[in-house]
């Protein structure tokens, strides 16, 4: 699998973004081509970290943008020690 990205995270969490994960986010979200080191940035500076509501193994990274007035959501899957972005996009309300 080609690596987009690999950053390690606030915890110290190695994360990486692949080709494939990146593709997914950018067909969706088109909003988001280009904005690989804004995705980097909330993954190492996050404002809030969340644990995912129904999977222990699972992370929401939030981080307020103020020229998009609202969140850069980044969530991550970690397996086997190491952390995957799944998905991400801008979205006005943190789900807690």
């Amino acid at each position: 699998m080609e690596c987009i990205f690999e950053v390690i995270d606030k915890s110290g969490r190695k994360i990486r973004l692949t080709e494939k994960q990146w593709n997914h986010i950018i067909k969706k979200h088109p909003d988001l081509s280009g904005k690989e080191e804004e995705i980097k940035e909330v993954l190492k500076r996050p404002d809030i970290i969340l644990s995912h509501k129904f999977d222990d193994n699972s992370r929401n990274y939030y981080h307020y943008d103020k020229k998009e007035k609202g969140y850069l959501f980044v969530a991550v899957k970690y397996l086997n020690g190491d952390g995957f972005v799944i998905t991400s996009f801008y979205t006005h309300h943190i789900k807690k």
